[in-house]
Formats: C-alpha cells, sequence, structure tokens
C-alpha cells in the first residue's frame, strides 16, 4: 500500500497512505493492535503541512517532478552567469552582530584592512541568510563589490515569514526551495574554468549546516569532481580555535585508517585570521605589481576606518 509514517503521539500510531490519501490510525490495547482507516482531504502540494512527534506543523512543498529541481538548477545558472563567479562563503545564521566572528567575518568579507572581494575583485556569494553571511554580504556591499546569494526560507534557529532578503535587490539572490539546487548553485558559483577567474571557498565558524556543505566540496575537490578545470582555493577560517575539535577528530580518522595522512590537509588551508588568508590568497593567485599597488592603495585609504 506504501504507507509512510507521518507521527506517533503515545500508544495511537498515524499513518498516511501516499497513494489513497487516507490515515491508518493504531491504538494499542493491551498487546493487541487495534487499526482504523480515515479518509481524509487530499494534502495540498503546494502548502502543506505535515504533522511532526514534536506536535509541530510545518510548511513543506512536495516536489511532483524531477523538472522542478531542473528548472531551479539551471536558474541558480543563469545568476551566476549574470553576476560572475568569486568567493562562496559558508558560515553560520546564528552568529549575530554582537558575536566576535562576526566582526572579522565583516571585515573579511570586504572592508577595512581585509578586502577579498577587492583583492579578487570578483563577487561574494553566501546562502543570503543572516549571521555571518549577512556580515560577509554588508562587508562586500560597503566595498563597492557584487553580491550574490541562494537562499532558503529556514536557516537554523529561526522562521523566515518571507522568502524575500530584508536589502539585497531582487535581482541578486534566488530563493531555493530545494537544497540540492542550493548546493549545486554555491559549487558552482567557485567553479574555474579560466586562468582570470579568482574564485575560492571560505568557511567560516559554523554549525551542521556549514559543515555539510565544507565536507560536501571538500569531496567534491578530493575526488575532481567540482567541475573546475582549474584548482580551487579552499580556505577554514579557523578564529579563536574554533576548528580544532574537527581537526582533531580528523586526525584520528588518519590514526584509524578511514583518511589518508594528510590528505585533507592537502586540500583545504586552515588560516587563523584574516591577514594570513589573505596573503594565501595573494600568493595562491601570483598577483601581479599592479594588483599589489592597487592592494596597497587600499588598504592606506582605509586604514583610519579600522585599525
Amino acid at each position: 500500500m506504501g504507507f509512510s509514517m507521518v507521527g506517533s503521539f503515545g500508544h495511537h500510531v498515524f499513518v498516511r497512505n501516499s497513494t489513497q490519501r487516507t490515515v491508518k490510525f493504531g491504538s494499542f490495547r493491551g498487546k493487541k493492535l487495534i487499526n482504523y482507516n480515515v479518509t481524509i482531504p487530499k494534502f495540498k502540494t503546494c502548502a502543506g503541512r505535515a504533522l511532526l512527534c514534536k506536535r509541530e506543523f510545518v510548511d513543506f512543498e512536495e516536489r511532483s517532478s524531477p523538472d522542478e529541481v531542473r528548472k531551479e538548477i539551471e536558474q541558480c545558472y543563469e545568476l551566476i552567469n549574470r553576476l560572475g563567479r568569486g568567493v562562496v562563503y559558508l558560515g553560520s545564521s546564528r552568529m549575530g552582530p554582537d558575536h566576535p566572528h562576526y566582526l572579522q567575518s565583516f571585515e573579511l568579507g570586504g572592508e577595512a584592512r581585509h578586502l577579498i572581494a577587492r583583492l579578487l575583485d570578483c563577487t561574494t556569494w553566501s546562502g543570503a541568510g543572516p549571521g555571518l553571511m549577512d556580515a560577509v554580504t554588508k562587508g562586500a556591499m560597503q566595498a563597492g563589490k557584487p553580491v550574490g546569494g541562494f537562499k532558503v526560507g529556514k536557516e537554523a534557529g529561526e522562521w523566515t515569514a518571507s522568502n524575500f532578503h530584508p536589502y539585497l535587490p531582487l535581482e541578486t539572490y534566488l530563493t531555493c526551495r530545494f537544497f540540492s539546487a542550493r548546493k549545486h548553485g554555491l559549487v558552482d558559483c567557485a567553479v574555474r574554468n579560466d586562468s582570470c577567474d579568482r574564485t575560492a571557498v571560505v568557511a567560516l565558524p559554523g554549525g551542521v549546516g556549514t559543515l555539510d556543505e565544507m565536507f560536501e566540496i571538500l569531496a567534491l575537490i578530493q575526488l575532481e569532481r567540482i567541475g573546475s578545470e582549474l584548482p580551487v582555493p579552499f580556505l577554514v577560517m579557523n578564529y579563536d580555535s574554533f576548528y580544532k575539535k574537527l581537526f582533531d577528530f580528523l586526525g584520528d580518522c588518519e590514526d584509524r585508517g578511514t583518511v589518508a595522512k594528510d590528505e585533507v590537509a592537502s586540500l583545504w588551508k586552515i588560516c587563523d585570521s584574516n591577514s594570513e588568508a589573505l596573503s594565501y590568497l595573494a600568493e595562491f593567485y601570483d598577483l601581479s605589481s599592479i594588483d599589489k599597488r592597487v592592494h596597497e592603495v587600499n588598504l592606506k585609504s582605509t586604514h583610519g576606518i579600522v585599525s
């Protein structure tokens, strides 16, 4: 029949039949299970609600066709082609303006002494969410560089009532229904198919979502499946030793033989400060003397803003 579990409360079990739109109720009386089949109205695919064990209602959009995912991926590529590839920032949505990592990310994104957007002269990409994503977005905008993003309706820890970004122009971001499309977009932003392309992936401090994106991109680089003809620098911003325990875990993986020795270390660059990240990128791209002089001018012009 193709029943799928929807939720469970106490001794009652609720099961939805995806083909007949019925609900099967199961109630235990002693050791005996009594079943009840109840026909319910068909769930709406565009604004349905699923009943979860926490007794919360969660909005979702059912995928009725793989073409929907394909079309959204195409929209991601169209946005990238319009704004240009650049630096992809991954980071926490929970670290707000009062967190020290927010200021560091803001500076790294474009303003003051730390100017990746200016150094590489490229578009700044992120998940267009709050927290550190907001920090790099604002930093790049203040630096006068283009910004793009792939937004989702919900970030960790908060519900977003609107699919619209609070201040970015509509033509600079896409609100994705599907995480697969969003991930395609974030990966493609960093692809380098020409020696003139200056891109990078920068992992800021973050939680589950950030780690998911980090290791997906890490695996694509490891297996040479990222789709880039040229190498893409991958930086991990280890502010205040944020990722120390993660690195310890990867060391344990080496000891246990699940990761080859120095395998991961060869795939990314760990940076403890913004200046270290900039120095690495300048060396990676072997910036010309012209670029260096322009960068020095920028540093002098902004030196009085942030020491």
